[in-house]
């Protein structure tokens, strides 16, 4: 039994094209083709019709399926199980996260990570762009979202907190809003991207309010969106930790701040296993110790093999 095979297979019915599982499995198109056509004439049956456009299961192919991607399943639980007893931890992971989260917070905790496990190695993309983490392989997606794949285990780390606000010389040419409804008449700069959600959702004391001035720039990075707005080009809406500094030293002026705007978390989401291999759970339980030392009782969601000692 050729068990390459039966997991590309496997993949072109989940990826649901030969190019989709040739791009997952890291192979060539032809190999893919060659492979199926090699199982379907030693099986004497058909597995798949083929047209221009899509590929869909035979009855036969549906029900080979449905018994092989319970076997996978189990290989990949019994792998699993081996990686979580594994004393000597190591491996390679890809993280993907958002840049200005990469920027300012990631890259000293995973530094920090990488000289306590010197034999796992780390893949680290800082980008705004979409992610499909099951199709690119990634390991661990950051995000600064309220959204969670259900094809994911997923966790809220933290608050992301939003203020808006403006340069005094901006604000001195088109007046300060003094309610979330004026914030129609003036210019705003958005923010735009699979990572972040941009909407302004404001609390006017009775109601939630989504309000989407004219923008005059739309962008996908918030520092990006930070120093427009020290230029005087309008009104933007950035997580705290980002503007801190230009709200120290006046550049910024945080406006409306007695009307809550809703806030956006900062989330962590790996693929969905029955048993977490050990360089995952050493690598969130690393994560959670940073978090807990950085944010204390500002953590949101802790799974439960994270142990509360890790609070200390």
């Amino acid at each position: 039994m050729d068990l390459n095979r039966v997991q590309i297979f496997s993949q072109v019915v989940e990826q649901g094209s030969f190019t989709g599982a040739a791009k997952a499995l890291g192979i060539t198109k032809a190999t893919v083709s060659r492979k199926i056509a090699d199982l379907e004439a030693d099986a004497g049956v058909q597995l798949l019709f083929r047209t221009t456009r899509s590929l869909k299961l035979t009855e036969a192919g549906s029900s080979y399926y449905h018994r092989i991607s319970k076997i996978l399943q189990d290989l990949q639980n019994a792998e699993d199980l081996l990686s979580a007893s594994q004393q000597d931890i190591k491996g390679n992971l890809k993280v993907i996260c958002p840049i200005e989260l990469g920027q300012l917070f990631l890259g000293r905790i995973l530094a920090r990570f990488l000289a306590a496990y010197p034999n796992i190695t780390i893949d680290a993309e800082l980008t705004n762009r979409k992610i499909d983490v099951i199709e690119e392989g990634v390991d661990f997606l950051f995000q600064i979202t309220e959204q969670h794949d259900p094809k994911l285990q997923s966790y809220s780390l933290v608050t992301a907190s939003r203020l808006l606000m403006a340069s005094p010389t901006y604000l001195k040419r088109h007046g300060t809003p003094q309610i979330p409804q004026d914030l129609m008449l003036h210019t705003a700069i958005k923010l735009q991207s699979a990572h972040i959600n941009g909407g302004w959702r404001i609390f006017d004391g009775n109601q939630w309010l989504d309000l989407d001035p004219p923008a005059q720039l739309k962008v996908n990075n918030v520092t990006f969106a930070r120093e427009a707005a020290i230029e005087g080009l309008g009104i933007t809406a950035v997580p705290v930790f980002i503007a801190q500094e230009a709200i120290d030293s006046k550049q910024l002026i945080p406006i409306l701040e007695d009307f809550p705007m809703m806030q956006t978390k900062v989330t962590l989401s790996f693929p969905q296993r029955v048993y977490l291999p050990r360089k995952y759970r050493v690598f969130v339980e690393f994560l959670y110790a940073a978090l807990f030392e950085h944010w204390g009782e500002g953590v949101l969601e802790i799974p439960d093999f994270v142990h509360q000692s890790n609070h200390n």
